[in-house]
């Protein structure tokens, strides 16, 4: 059975010292971004809406702040944990250090730098390289500031130094990358580091791999970066929201669906929910499950279902970033939900409710739905509905979703 990536291991030991006196206090990752809210609260929650359930931060410097302020702590549905390192042993001593609280497979970022990209489609892809390590890739502008990468048929030839007379657009490395921890085990001299003494390695054995991606990138090493984040990240983690009805729109409506056996997919309804994901946009769930009123199934089936739905989109590189679910109706057999809830479509509960639990666009925002009930939801909500009666789903939802967010 396919099992998806879930854990993200995040490296926020550096000293940032290209930061000069900003970090003479604060370490790197929590340098202030807008009020109340430090850089690492971006990453972190930008990987957890994507289903990375299990976040370890991997601290050294000032490693008692991060922990004060992350530690047991959840962001959208992740566990946090805190590890601070006793000593520095570089990047691939911070792995070691963390080992055993390390899935088999997991992803790794770069504490200082935010890839808004698909990560779930990327760690998708490169679980199927079947490669000790795979690094995510993205073309710059200017890659004097950065060493480059080589690459032929999904594999890292070469490594380029960073070259400061450079000019031109370069592939570079993103500083996201999924690990096997098996290739721990291959390290054996401390402190070490994981780009530089690790993955050369690979290089040589033929077993690095490497994929593109696009989106908005960005490393807060200089004072300059810092600024351009305090300006751009606010306002690009301001995202439309495509609000999907359930049944009806991504599985065939066969009558209080709640098992997976029961579930079949709307044609095209996968590559739809991809298609939102790529373009940056929030897939948020909105259903009503009338069918826990009347005594059919509990709610704890729903969220089963909903596990079950999450690790279907998973395997084609998909994600669900929340689900809302109305378990009421005003004439249910059981007595907790006989009422009619502003959750229930037509009212727009649920939808209010995620625009005040996510930083949603409204303006640049919809609902996709099978029935009038939905589109007078949507209406009360504020964002334009759409309906969907039949056909491929990722056809009708090319036609209706905005722009896409520029990378």
């Amino acid at each position: 059975m396919f099992e998806p990536v879930r854990q993200v291991a995040v490296l926020v030991g550096g000293k940032g010292t290209r930061l000069g006196t900003l970090t003479a206090a604060t370490p790197k990752p929590l340098m202030a971004i807008a009020t109340g809210r430090v850089f690492l609260d971006y990453l972190v929650e930008n990987l957890a809406r994507q289903g990375f359930d299990d976040i370890v931060l991997m601290a050294g410097h000032f490693g008692d702040q991060l922990r004060q302020r992350y530690d047991g702590q959840r962001r959208y549905g992740a566990r946090l944990r805190v590890m601070v390192e006793p000593e520095p042993l570089g990047t691939a001593g911070a792995l070691m250090q963390a080992k055993d609280l390390l899935a088999p497979r997991f992803l790794m970022a770069n504490g200082d730098t935010f890839f808004d990209f698909n990560a779930r489609a990327f760690a998708t892809a490169a679980a199927a390289q079947s490669r000790p390590a795979v690094l995510a890739l993205r073309t710059v502008g200017d890659g004097a500031r950065y060493g480059s990468v080589l690459i032929e048929g999904g594999r890292i030839v070469r490594f380029v130094e960073k070259n400061l007379a450079a000019t031109g657009a370069a592939l570079v490395s993103a500083g996201t990358y999924v690990i096997d921890r098996a290739l721990l085990d291959r390290i054996d001299t401390l402190p070490a580091s994981i780009e530089t003494g690790v993955f050369p390695k690979l290089v040589a054995e033929r077993q690095l791999g490497g994929i593109e991606a696009t989106g908005y990138f960005i490393d807060i090493g200089l004072p300059e970066t810092l600024v351009e984040a305090q300006a751009e990240l606010p306002r690009r983690t301001r995202r439309p929201a495509v609000f999907l009805d359930r049944d009806g729109v991504l599985n065939h409506d066969s009558g209080y669906v709640h098992t997976p056996a029961a579930w079949r997919w709307i044609d095209g309804a996968q590559a739809a929910v991809r298609r939102i994901n790529d373009m940056g946009a929030l897939a948020i769930v909105v259903t009503n499950q009338a069918g826990v009123a009347h005594g059919y199934y509990d709610e704890s089936a729903v969220l089963d279902l909903h596990g079950w739905v999450s690790q279907e989109l998973a395997e084609v590189g998909a994600y669900i970033d929340a689900y809302y679910h109305a378990p009421f109706h005003p004439d249910g057999k059981v007595s907790a939900y006989r009422q009619d809830h502003d959750d229930r479509k037509p009212k727009p509960g649920m939808l209010l409710r995620a625009m005040a639990d996510w930083p949603i666009d409204r303006s640049r925002s919809m609902l996709i739905g099978d029935r009038n009930t939905d589109i007078e939801a949507a209406r009360r909500a504020g964002v334009t509905g759409h309906l969907f009666q039949g056909g491929d789903l990722d056809q009708f939802i090319q036609a209706v979703l905005p722009a896409p967010i520029p990378g």
